[in-house]
C-alpha cells in the first residue's frame, strides 16, 4: 500500500501538468478533495485561492483535520479541479433542469463567485438533490436532499436559500483518482463520460476484468439459502424489497456465461446454490389434462411467465453444458412442455402469463421479450438434446413472428433467437428477420444516452449471425442494402458507452455505502439502481463483446439442412 502522502504527491503533480488558472472574477484555483475508506459516503472539502500552491495548501489542510479524526486504514483518494465556470440566473437553472434526463446533469453547482458555496457533479446526483422521485423524468432540485447534504458539508453554515437572491455557477469539473495502490488515474471531464476514468482502449483484457467484477458483485448477492439479495437504491443505501424469480434465473445464466471466461471458484459456488434454489424452491410441477407432465417457474402474484420458463431453461442447459452434467434434463424436458402447452396449434403465439392456481390464462400478451426468450431457450435444449420436438415449436412460433413483423420491436432476445436459429435452419426468410430486427435500429444505438446494456447483446447476437452470413455464397445478397460499416460503429461506440454504467471506486465513493457497491453496474436514471439483473444485461454483453475481440476471422460453420428438412419449410 502507498502512504496516502505520495498518493497525494501523485495527484498534486497530475494537476500541476493539466489544471490551468480560471478567470476573474472567480478564483484562479479551485481543489475539491474527496475520500473514503469505502464504507462511508467520501468527505468531500474544497478550498481555492490565487495561485496554484495556495488553494492546494489549504485543501489538503482541510482534508488532513478530517483524516486526523479517522481510524487508520487505506483511503480512496480523488481530487477535482474547477476549469470552466458559468453565471446563470436561477431561471435559467431550473429551466435547464428541465431539459436534462434525472440524474444526467453533468455539472457542478456553486452559490457565490467565490466557490464558498460549491458542490460537484459527483456530490448532487450520489445525494439525489437533483433527483425528484421516479414520477419526474428530468432533473428537479430536491431541497429536502439539498440541506441534509449541506449541513454534512458545511456543518452549521446557513444554507443559501432556494432560489437564491443573485446568480448561480455552473462548473466543469477534471480530476485524478488514486487507490492505495498509487496508480493515479485521470478523471473525464464534460460530457456523458464525466466522472469516471478515462479508458483509451477496451481490450479483452480489460473486459475480462469487468467481467470478473460484475460476476464477483453478483456472487456476493446470493445468501446461503440460494436467494439473490435482489437490489440497492445506492445514494442511501435503501435495498429493493420486491423480488422477481425470472430475473433470478436469467441473473444465474449470465453467472454462468462469465464462469465459462473466470472459471472463479466462488462464483461456481454461488452458482450452485442459486440454481438449487430455483428447481426446488421456485419450480412448481403440474400434470396437464391430456396427462403431460409439465413444470414452471412461479413468480410473484402468483404468476406464471413464459420467459420465466424460458430462462430457466437458459441457465439449466448452459450448466448441463459446462459442467458435463445431465443432472437437469428430466426438468428441463417439463419445462420445455410447459412452454410448448402455452403455444397456439393454429397460429404460433405463445400466451404469455398464467395463474399459477389452475393454470387459466391471465394475460395473453405482456412484454415481446418472452416470445424471443421462449424461442432462444427451447433452441439451446435443442443443441443439447437434439429432440426436434423444440425445434418444431420454434419454427411455428417463427411463422407468427415474421407474419406480426416482430422485428420492429428490435429485441435484444429476439436477436439471440434468430442468432442460433440460422445454425440450424439457414434460411433466407430467418436471415432477413435478423437484419431487419437491427437495421433501422443503428441510429438509436448510437445516440442513446442512457447505458441501455441490452443493446450490446442485441448486436453482438446479431454480430455472429453476420459472420456466417458472409460465409454463405448463395446468401450474401442480403448484405447489399445492410449498412454493415455504420454496424460495426455502432456496435463498438455501445460497448465503450457502457463504461458509463460501472460502478468504478472513483464514482462509487459518493454514495452511501462504497464497498457494497463498487465493482457493480448500475442505471443511472432509475436513481442508480444496482439490481441483479441490471447486472445480468452488462454482465451478458461484456461476455459477448470479449468473444468477439477474441474471434478469429474464420467464422463458425452453419448446421447443413438436409433434404427432408428443407421439405418441411413452409414460411414465406
Amino acid at each position: 500500500m502507498i502512504a496516502f502522502r505520495e498518493r497525494l504527491r501523485a495527484c498534486r503533480d497530475h494537476l500541476l501538468s493539466h489544471c490551468a488558472p480560471l478567470p476573474a472574477p472567480y478564483p484562479a484555483y479551485v481543489f475539491f478533495f474527496s475520500a473514503t475508506d469505502g464504507q462511508q459516503r467520501a468527505h468531500v472539502v474544497h478550498a481555492g485561492g490565487p495561485d496554484f500552491t495556495t488553494a492546494w495548501q489549504r485543501g489538503v489542510e482541510l482534508l488532513q483535520q478530517w483524516i486526523d479524526t479517522q481510524e487508520p486504514g487505506a483511503l480512496w483518494l480523488r481530487v477535482d479541479w474547477v476549469e470552466g465556470a458559468r453565471a446563470v440566473s436561477w431561471e435559467r437553472l431550473t429551466h435547464q433542469l428541465a431539459l436534462t434526463k434525472r440524474n444526467y446533469f453533468r455539472y457542478g453547482i456553486a452559490f457565490d463567485e467565490d466557490f464558498e458555496c460549491a458542490f460537484t457533479e459527483q456530490e448532487l446526483n450520489a445525494n439525489a438533490m437533483l433527483y425528484g422521485g421516479s414520477g419526474i423524468e428530468h432533473a428537479v432540485v430536491n431541497r429536502g436532499n439539498f440541506g441534509i447534504y449541506h449541513r454534512t458539508r458545511f456543518g452549521p453554515a446557513p444554507m443559501p436559500e432556494l432560489p437564491p437572491a443573485g446568480q448561480v455557477y455552473l462548473l466543469s469539473t477534471r480530476g485524478v483518482f488514486c487507490q492505495p495502490d498509487g496508480v493515479p488515474h485521470a478523471i473525464e471531464g464534460a460530457g456523458l463520460n464525466a466522472g469516471r476514468r478515462v479508458v483509451d482502449r477496451l481490450d479483452s483484457e480489460r473486459v475480462l476484468a469487468l467481467v470478473r467484477s460484475g460476476s464477483s458483485f453478483l456472487a456476493q448477492q446470493v445468501r446461503d439459502n440460494g436467494a439473490f439479495v435482489y437490489g440497492h437504491f445506492p445514494c442511501f443505501d435503501r435495498r429493493i424489497p420486491t423480488y422477481n424469480t425470472l430475473r433470478h434465473a436469467s441473473s444465474v445464466y449470465a453467472m454462468l456465461e462469465a464462469w465459462e471466461l473466470t472459471r472463479d471458484d466462488a462464483l461456481r459456488d454461488a452458482i450452485e446454490v442459486a440454481i438449487e434454489h430455483v428447481a426446488k424452491e421456485l419450480v412448481r410441477q403440474y400434470t396437464l389434462p391430456d396427462g403431460q407432465e409439465v413444470a414452471f417457474l412461479i413468480d410473484t402474484a402468483d404468476e406464471i411467465k413464459l420467459g420465466g420458463n424460458a430462462v430457466c431453461l437458459l441457465a439449466m442447459v448452459k450448466y448441463c453444458e459446462l459442467m458435463d452434467s445431465d443432472r437437469w434434463l428430466p426438468l428441463l424436458e417439463k419445462l420445455a412442455l410447459g412452454i410448448a402447452s402455452l403455444q397456439d396449434p393454429q397460429t404460433g403465439r405463445f400466451y404469455h402469463v398464467l395463474h399459477a392456481g389452475d393454470l387459466s390464462l391471465k394475460q395473453a400478451s405482456r412484454i415481446i421479450y418472452y416470445d424471443g426468450e421462449a424461442a432462444f431457450g427451447l433452441l439451446r435444449l435443442y443443441a443439447l438434446t437434439r429432440d426436434g420436438r423444440w425445434l418444431a415449436v420454434v419454427e411455428k412460433a417463427f411463422g407468427y413472428f415474421i407474419a406480426n413483423e416482430h422485428w420492429r420491436a428490435h429485441d435484444h432476445w429476439l436477436s439471440y433467437c434468430v442468432n442460433e436459429l440460422t445454425r440450424w435452419r439457414p434460411l433466407e426468410v430467418y436471415f432477413r428477420f435478423g437484419l431487419l430486427n437491427v437495421a433501422d435500429h443503428l441510429d438509436f444505438v448510437l445516440e442513446r444516452k442512457t447505458t441501455f446494456p441490452t443493446l450490446l447483446e442485441l448486436m453482438l447476437a446479431a454480430e455472429q449471425m453476420l459472420r456466417r452470413l458472409r460465409a454463405m455464397p448463395t446468401m450474401r445478397h442480403l448484405l447489399d442494402d445492410f449498412d454493415t460499416a455504420k454496424f460495426y460503429r455502432a456496435l463498438e461506440h455501445r460497448a465503450h458507452y457502457l463504461l458509463n454504467g460501472f460502478f468504478w471506486p472513483e464514482m462509487a465513493m459518493y454514495f452511501k455505502k462504497p464497498a457494497a457497491i463498487n465493482g457493480s453496474f448500475f442505471i443511472r436514471h432509475q436513481a442508480f439502481r444496482v439490481r441483479i439483473d441490471d447486472v445480468e444485461h452488462y454482465l451478458s454483453g461484456f461476455v459477448a463483446y470479449h468473444r468477439f475481440l477474441l474471434q478469429t476471422p474464420i467464422v463458425e460453420s452453419v448446421v447443413p439442412m438436409s433434404k427432408q428438412d428443407l421439405s418441411r419449410v413452409t414460411i414465406q
